[in-house]
């Protein structure tokens, strides 16, 4: 068999219309495979969904909503996960953040405390028990879900929040958009959010700001109270008392070392307003009466003045600079391509208003062409991340073919024959992106070139120089120390080193296939198989028309010798 593969590549590179076919079709197939990225024929993210054994339904109503109203909310999208049977069990936590978990360290559970506010934490059977993965289950839940929970209170959020595959983030996109004026940031901040949930692929859109709602202000009146007899102390405590409850006396118990508070509080239905207006508070206090020192009932309406105001949201920094944050999550697709889609949209539709110019890779400046003010507007979340991996990433990439090039120069004393490992070297590129695109056409789910993908790829380096290697190391020695000719040393050195390249090739890939089913590995492990077969392509085609074309009689100081036999030792 290899001596039939010997005459092949003997032909093959003896041939020069063989050789032009061979290299223009290695040209085009590194294009072709290359261009299946910008393309979006295979899509690249940081990582994979990974599938979990719970996840988070976070619920937000806007600021100055009841718990009665949370709950409303938070029933309906109980009830509807409840439905589900993979779902063995789930906890709601109304007014306040579920208990911290390795995701809600990032988003903030910790500081959720507030009647509008609530989350549900949701438990699944065992991975290995059940055919729909967690993020499957999530994107299928979210729009029915939405469509039913939703329009209960106009404004309200609910976003699916499941443990991250990686490094955890506040978001999947996050605009991070500074200014020295707050009133500015927040309307840019509220253009931008529209413009996400425009986006197609961007869903849970939030503004991570507190509302400004409508709300009243209680003043006392000192020279009022002093006239009817009733102490401010009096006034604050029946306030207190009536909205919030408060502790009125204690109790002994031969149980406890401690005395036991007694806590007194209006019931639920006594402190609900009938209204949200000013008219629903003066009724409200006006049944709120406290006896004077003369023995009198009065009325708290007549010793306080109500104002109507807005509440003060609370101002975020970063750094020591003013800023708030646009979030959004992804619907099973990369983060890249959504973020393109709405960086474009705000270039095109918020030119009229600002001028827009580019301050980075993604980042932009946007100035108010009616105020002058200047903001920032900055890309952060795991897209950042992915930004970032995948740079460096592509940086140790880059590094390690210098190394590898400027170890052959030195080893071989010859850019050329180092030149031709490195680009026997390059050309896995082109299995590692076709073995990304078969898989995604013969899995359910979108397979995504990941940061395990790239790491897979700088690992076939080694495995590819040592494939050339071989080859010039046999073919110097053939031509050497044997006199062969340069054609016949290449088809020889080819055909018997094909045996151990296979030998090596069929190990890495079946190591690998154990990686190709993991959900975050899987990219590493398709990585190395079909890169793998590319670099075995590469060294047994590609890499001895190569060598033929260069001046191997000059760089191995070739002598013809005469009847010196094949077999005969080195």
């Amino acid at each position: 068999m290899f001596a039939k593969f010997e005459q092949t590549v003997l032909k093959g590179i003896q041939s020069s219309t063989q050789r032009k076919l061979i290299i223009l079709g290695t040209i085009a197939a590194l294009i072709l495979s290359v261009m299946m990225i910008p393309t979006e024929i295979v899509l690249a993210k940081m990582l994979p969904g990974k599938n979990n054994d719970t996840y988070n339904v976070y619920v937000k109503l806007p600021q100055g909503s009841s718990i009665e109203q949370t709950k409303k909310v938070t029933d309906c999208v109980s009830s509807i996960i409840q439905q589900e049977k993979e779902v063995t069990d789930l906890e709601v936590f109304l007014g306040m953040g579920s208990p911290l978990d390795f995701a809600g360290l990032i988003k903030g559970s910790q500081f959720k405390n507030s009647e509008n506010v609530a989350e549900i934490v949701v438990n699944l059977t065992k991975k290995h028990e059940r055919d729909e993965p967690s993020y499957m289950m999530v994107q299928r839940l979210r729009p029915v879900v939405l469509k039913s929970c939703q329009p209960i209170s106009k404004e309200s959020d609910i976003s699916f929040v499941e443990p991250p595959a990686g490094p955890p983030t506040l978001a999947a996109v996050v605009a991070e958009i500074y200014g020295n004026d707050a009133p500015g940031i927040r309307d840019l901040a509220g253009k931008v959010e529209k413009i996400f949930k425009k986006t197609k692929g961007l869903v849970d859109v939030d503004v991570m700001e507190d509302a400004i709602y409508d709300t009243f202000d209680i003043k006392i009146n000192p020279e009022k109270a002093a006239r009817s007899g009733v102490g401010i102390k009096q006034i604050n405590n029946i306030m207190y008392l009536a909205f919030e409850g408060m502790d009125i006396a204690v109790k002994n118990s031969p149980k406890y070392n401690d005395q036991i508070p007694i806590f007194l509080s209006l019931s639920d239905g006594s402190k609900r307003f009938t209204k949200k207006d000013l008219n629903a508070v003066q009724a409200k206090l006006s049944s709120l009466k406290l006896m004077n020192k003369f023995g009198m009932m009065v009325p708290i309406t007549e010793m306080v003045d109500i104002q109507p105001t807005k509440s003060h949201p609370l101002i975020m920094s970063k750094d020591l600079h003013q800023m708030t944050n646009v979030m959004a999550e992804t619907d099973m697709v990369s983060q890249v391509y959504p973020l393109m889609d709405a960086r474009n949209q705000i270039l095109k539709e918020l030119s009229g208003e600002y001028d827009i110019s580019k301050t980075g890779l993604f980042d932009l400046e946007l100035k108010d062409k009616k105020s002058g003010k200047i903001y920032d507007l900055k890309w952060d979340g795991e897209m950042k991340v992915t930004l970032d991996t995948f740079r460096d990433l592509g940086g140790a990439f880059i590094a390690a073919l210098v190394l590898i090039f400027l170890l052959m120069v030195v080893y071989y004393k010859s850019y050329t024959l180092s030149g031709i490992i490195l680009v026997g070297s390059f050309l896995s590129i082109i299995g590692v992106i076709v073995g990304h695109w078969i898989m995604d056409v013969f899995t359910t789910d979108t397979f995504f070139l990941t940061a395990t993908s790239l790491i897979g790829f700088i690992a076939l380096i080694g495995i590819s120089s040592r494939n050339s290697l071989l080859l010039i190391d046999f073919t110097k020695s053939l031509m050497h120390d044997k006199g062969m000719h340069k054609a016949e040393a290449i088809a020889y050195a080819t055909a018997t080193r094909a045996k151990p390249i296979f030998l090596t090739a069929t190990a890495i890939i079946l190591a690998s296939t154990l990686l190709a089913g993991d959900a975050v590995f899987g990219g590493l492990g398709v990585s190395l198989i079909f890169g793998t077969v590319a670099a075995v392509i590469a060294s047994l085609i590609v890499v001895p028309i190569l060598l033929f074309n260069a001046d191997l009689d000059k760089h191995f100081h070739f002598h013809e010798k005469k009847a010196v036999s094949i077999t005969d030792p080195l």
